[in-house]
């Protein structure tokens, strides 16, 4: 399975849109943090997750599926809510807590909820797992043709929602596509140190579905890879595990000093830089001009300086309403 034209550059774009757009929301974050850091300070308090490297995770999947498709991620979620096509200003303005964002400023980067285009995610380690089986349920009982997502991190592969999820999927043979992305590092614990198998991928077979792993951090690839999965599942054969390798060019959380890296790793994903990469084959293979690239790429900054702007002029949730919409 190999993607058009058409979807190569929708992957390319939508690759750049989100380091952009992780680009911006980084210099955000840190106004008012320096000289001395205090998360609490600036327009985006709390914890920041980017996504920088992992953006093949994202569109390689999501380039098959479509708005009645259900997409739960994980903390680190702006590279798949941006594929989803979850609306880029209101997501902005739900980063920096204004009352026109997502849900309403209460949730922050960690809890995006997007119901036009089926899009969740939550800070909660494994979470997305077990609405992502409900929604394929649903989907299924309603005899629907939509299909789940569920992404998760390597390092939620050891908790009890992946497997409990897994075993549900299988029993009931519902249409979901478990993706983990596998950037090596379960916060600053390695993945060879955290889990017994080499690749999560093998677990698949104790739940009776198959299992792939997708080395390479391949846009291609995981296009190829995640459209026969995703195919499966749409013509009822159930559910399949893919584990994605994939690199995490950025700490954990802004402000990680990264000192758990060997020395040399972060260097080496860098020179390796996915959109990099993607952007010399597209040209190599005559896909596009070095003009067209250039188009996109302006077309992708231009879109993100739209957002933050955007979400820097909204107002302000009104103190009245901070509990509305909270169930006590």
């Amino acid at each position: 399975m190999q993607p058009t034209l058409e979807q190569k550059m929708w992957m390319y774009e939508k690759m750049v849109v989100s380091r952009r757009y992780e680009e911006a929301i980084a210099a955000a974050y840190m106004e008012g943090k320096s000289p001395v850091f205090n998360m609490a300070n600036g327009p985006v308090p709390g914890e920041m997750h980017l996504s920088n490297g992992q953006e093949p995770c994202a569109v390689g999947v999501c380039a098959h599926l479509k708005d009645e498709d259900t997409v739960t991620a994980t903390h680190r979620p702006h590279h798949q809510a941006i594929a989803k096509g979850v609306d880029l200003k209101r997501m902005t303005s739900e980063i920096f807590g204004k009352a026109n964002g997502l849900g309403g400023g209460r949730g922050g980067h960690m809890h995006l909820f997007d119901d036009d285009v089926n899009f969740a995610c939550s800070g909660i380690i494994g979470q997305g797992l077990g609405p992502a089986v409900g929604a394929a349920l649903s989907q299924t009982m309603q005899k629907k043709s939509g299909i789940a997502v569920a992404y998760i991190g390597e390092g939620a592969a050891n908790q009890g929602a992946f497997h409990e999820s897994l075993n549900l999927a299988a029993v009931w043979n519902l249409p979901v596509v478990f993706i983990i992305e596998d950037n090596s590092w379960g916060i600053s614990v390695s993945k060879q140190k955290s889990t017994a198998v080499e690749k999560n991928s093998v677990r698949a077979a104790g739940y009776g579905m198959p299992g792939e792993y997708v080395a390479g951090n391949d846009p291609l690839e995981i296009f190829k890879v995640a459209g026969e999965a995703i195919e499966r599942a749409r013509a009822g054969k159930g559910p399949t595990l893919l584990e994605l390798q994939t690199s995490r060019l950025a700490g954990h959380f802004i402000g990680d000093a990264e000192g758990y890296r060997p020395e040399g790793e972060k260097d080496a994903l860098e020179a390796d830089d996915p959109i990099t990469k993607f952007r010399s084959h597209l040209i190599e293979q005559g896909d596009a001009t070095e003009q067209e690239i250039e188009n996109i790429e302006t077309a992708a900054q231009a879109q993100v300086d739209e957002a933050i702007a955007h979400a820097r002029a909204s107002e302000d949730p009104a103190p009245e309403d901070a509990l509305t919409s909270v169930f006590a």
